[in-house]
């Protein structure tokens, strides 16, 4: 999977998904202080999906219905930090085929992923 991630988004989280085989562009080696819609135009520049811990992603897509090519939402924050990781690469690896187009949140007691009818 190709994916964009936030500036928010853990180094060890990219590196995993790295490791796995996965293509990760990083928002803050290239594009750094860039406003939240120019984070979802750079996704879809990429044709990827938007890794973040930005709640703020939801109001973009829901509310303003911007276009998108899938969102993982992180929400683990009652995780210790060294299994953040890990369960973001489980669900990619387990769900990769339902993330583009969607908007899927991980916490730390479930998986969500809803369609959102706004891709590019």
């Amino acid at each position: 999977m190709t994916s964009v991630a936030d500036e928010c988004v853990l180094e060890s989280i990219i590196t995993r998904l790295r490791a796995d085989g996965h293509t990760v562009h990083v928002i803050r080696d290239t594009n750094a202080g860039v406003t939240d819609p120019d984070v979802l135009a750079i996704a879809i520049g990429h044709q990827a999906v938007l890794l973040t811990q930005d709640k703020d992603f939801g109001e973009l897509v829901f509310r303003l219905q911007l276009n998108h090519c899938g969102i993982v939402l992180i929400r683990l924050g009652g995780v210790p930090i060294a299994d953040r990781a890990e369960m973001v690469a489980n669900v990619i690896a387990g769900r990769v085929g339902e993330l583009p187009n969607a908007f899927c949140v991980i916490s730390s007691n479930s998986v969500r992923i809803r369609p959102s009818g706004t891709q590019p």
